[in-house]
């Protein structure tokens, strides 16, 4: 339905993958070639979905999120989503269910984004973190810019309907 190599507004345009040599490791395991570098040493990223249109990406993340030491967002956010604003996404759904640790610093980046979303009337929802990571990011008082949420048959739905069933919750808690 969607290839992020192949889609010339994605910041992955142009790409290529190899099926059969592994490079890229996680805690010095190898990944599938297929999971995208973004200049995070810790947290690598496939955009699965993209729809202009509706103005919503669905970006699947794993790794280790880390924003103390390597200031992941901060990378996200240049080397991502903010890319992908520019060419008209305001609705962010980031699939965290393999996100293995979560380590928070200060919450700038994240009220930078809230705030440029806000005025599109956009936002951000993290679906499926586990439940430490999950601990960490709400310790870290996040959930003011990013919504938590839960889908676990997100695999089995079309795009389209797991953004329209986000933005249906959306549209209760923010009272739209």
């Amino acid at each position: 339905m969607y290839t992020s190599e192949e889609d010339e507004r994605s910041p992955f345009f142009g790409r290529t993958y190899s099926e059969f040599e592994y490079s890229q490791t996680l805690y010095n395991y190898y990944i599938h070639p297929q999971w995208d570098e973004f200049g995070s040493k810790t947290l690598y990223l496939k955009i699965l979905y993209a729809d202009y249109e509706l103005q919503f990406a669905i970006i699947e993340l794993l790794g280790e999120w880390n924003d103390a030491i390597e200031n992941d967002i901060m990378t996200l956010r240049r080397n991502i989503t903010d890319i992908l604003y520019k060419k008209g996404i305001t609705h962010f759904i980031l699939i965290a269910e393999n996100v293995l640790n979560f380590h928070s610093s200060d919450d700038s980046y994240y009220e930078e984004w809230h705030e440029q979303l806000e005025d599109d009337n956009g936002w951000v929802v993290i679906l499926n973190m586990p439940e430490q990571s999950k601990y960490d990011f709400k310790r870290a008082r996040l959930t003011h810019y990013a919504q938590l949420m839960e889908m676990e048959q997100w695999r089995t739905l079309k795009p389209e309907l797991i953004f329209q069933t986000i933005q249906q919750l959306m549209n209760k808690r923010l009272d739209i």
